[in-house]
């Protein structure tokens, strides 16, 4: 059997099983399709689906896996959301501060988080695992199954895009 049938065969047989246990898990339809998504690049790119003993449990545990690093960034995004908030009402109380400055640093702010949003997901994902988890080249590379090198490249490509910002 040819390898793109037999990789047809998986996503056909797993699909459905896998887009339910993800949208349960994340709560959000996108989000789960955009996993599983994840997922099969992972399986399919290191040819991993090969060497596996029981596919369906590999794509589960890739999938979970996914699910976790997306659960940690919304928790961080959402952390430094709530403590926004609280930054604003302490920089009011304080006199030296101009309203105008306020405005235009939150959208500045806005206008960051977006860039960062609208990151690819591989280089989004390095960007917030170095800059928000503060994990090293080397973590961020073996969690992503990914080299040094390319985790070096994300970081690059994510900090020029927000260099082009920073220059509007």
């Amino acid at each position: 059997m040819s390898n793109a049938l037999h990789i047809s065969r998986l996503i056909e047989t797993y699909d459905e099983e896998l887009r339910r246990v993800m949208f349960r898990r994340c709560g959000c339809l996108d989000t789960a399709a955009d996993i599983v998504q994840e997922t099969y690049q992972r399986m399919f790119a290191g040819n991993l689906w090969q060497q596996a003993d029981n596919p369906r449990a590999l794509l589960h545990r890739i999938a979970a896996n996914l699910a976790t690093d997306y659960e940690r960034r919304r928790n961080t995004r959402n952390q430094y959301l709530e403590n926004d908030d609280a930054v604003d009402a302490s920089l009011l109380v304080s006199d030296g501060i101009d309203p105008e400055q306020i405005n235009l640093a939150r959208e500045r702010l806005d206008r960051l988080v977006a860039a960062v949003d609208s990151l690819p997901a591989k280089c989004r994902t390095v960007f917030v695992l170095r800059k928000f988890e503060e994990l090293s080249h080397a973590e961020i590379a073996q969690r992503l199954g990914i080299s040094r090198n390319m985790v070096e490249k994300h970081l690059r490509n994510a900090l020029a895009a927000l260099q082009e910002l920073d220059d509007l």
